[in-house]
């Protein structure tokens, strides 16, 4: 095709838009109004995204260590645990690779042998393992110590002095500990799985009711939003088609003389494409400038009443929101466009040559 005809065809598609320009003003207006529903829809689902990731990040996972303390308190450290240790540690010295101290309990009755993670070093080695697991966002080491201060932190002014007791001849019953945040709470069982197989790990302390909950929110949102936006395509598609075949139905004299004088169906349908990628492209710019001050306005009232920062900012995804308008702009305008016209020439073209 000719540059003289392009430039005629885009030139018409673009008068037609003002020609029937109260058609057009509705089309733009029905497909602004669903561009900043799925704007707001967007917004939404990031920011609910923003504050369940700060939620996630509160849902920490405490994995405690057989280290001496769990050997001296534990009720999980059972006889047959403890028999298969000292077998373990009899072959040993049958071999002669552990000297006869290592055998001998101390004055609680505990052996070495009795438990596995035997220093802070050999503690952080595990939590060095856990960190490796894919899931795993960060682990950091909590000591028996921090373990119990924890604790005492935790309680009402004045109760920590129930833990006087713990003087140096009763000692720190807190074993040391994993603290571990993980990436997504979708996996959450697997690496609750997964951190248990590890040689050293007793327990694990966790909300699994929480990161079900936090899994299922996620998931709704995202059901939710693919909805809405369907839902809104559709409606978007349907408006600007009815305003093309305004516009075709207004030029049917025009459409026949072309089509008389040889002109391709290619030829005839550009125009109307041009008018609504043009009607979308509109529709796009205003829908950008209206969400920006709706969200600018709810913003604002948010951060003044709740006094909260975690909030996405505009201007964050402003520019990918735009191009989402423009897409689903020229989309509508396009499919809208090139169905219509395509019916009218299949189903009426028998109408251009009686005129």
């Amino acid at each position: 095709m000719k540059l003289g005809s392009v430039k005629y065809l885009v030139g018409e598609g673009i008068k037609n838009t003002w020609v029937n320009r109260l058609m057009t003003l509705a089309s733009v207006g029905v497909l602004v109004a669903c561009m900043v529903i799925i704007g707001l829809a967007i917004l939404i689902t990031e920011n609910v995204n923003v504050a369940i990731g700060n939620l996630e990040q509160q849902n920490v996972v405490m994995a405690y260590m057989k280290d001496y303390n769990w050997a001296l308190y534990s009720d999980d450290n059972t006889s047959e645990d403890q028999a298969s240790s000292s077998e373990t540690a009899s072959s040993e010295n049958e071999d002669g690779e552990n000297s006869a101290d290592e055998d001998e309990a101390d004055k609680n009755g505990i052996k070495e042998t009795d438990y596995i993670i035997h220093s802070d070093e050999e503690a952080q080695a595990l939590c060095d393992e856990i960190a490796k697991l894919p899931n795993v966002a960060e682990v950091i080491f909590v000591s028996s110590e921090e373990g119990l201060q924890t604790v005492k932190d935790s309680m009402l002014a004045g109760q920590d002095e129930y833990f006087d007791f713990l003087n140096e001849e009763y000692g720190n019953p807190m074993s040391c500990a994993a603290k571990i945040k993980m990436k997504d709470m979708a996996l959450f069982d697997e690496t609750l799985e997964q951190i248990s197989a590890l040689e050293g790990i007793d327990i694990i302390q966790s909300q699994s009711d929480l990161a079900e909950k936090i899994t299922a929110i996620k998931n709704g949102i995202g059901v939710a939003g693919v909805w809405i936006i369907a839902i809104l395509m559709v409606i978007a598609l349907v408006i600007v088609s009815n305003t093309i075949r305004v516009t075709m139905y207004n030029r049917k004299l025009e459409i026949s003389i072309m089509k008389a004088v040889g002109a391709t169906d290619t030829f005839v349908r550009i125009p109307f494409v041009v008018e609504g990628m043009l009607i979308g492209l509109i529709s796009a710019v205003i829908a950008e400038g209206l969400l920006y001050f709706c969200y600018r306005v709810a913003t604002e009232t948010i951060i003044s009443t709740l006094s909260t920062t975690d909030i996405v900012k505009y201007g964050d995804v402003a520019l990918w929101l735009f191009l989402v308008f423009a897409v689903i702009g020229l989309f509508a305008g396009v499919l809208g466009s090139v169905i219509m016209i395509g019916k009218y020439l299949r189903r009426e073209g028998s109408e251009f040559a009686a005129i």
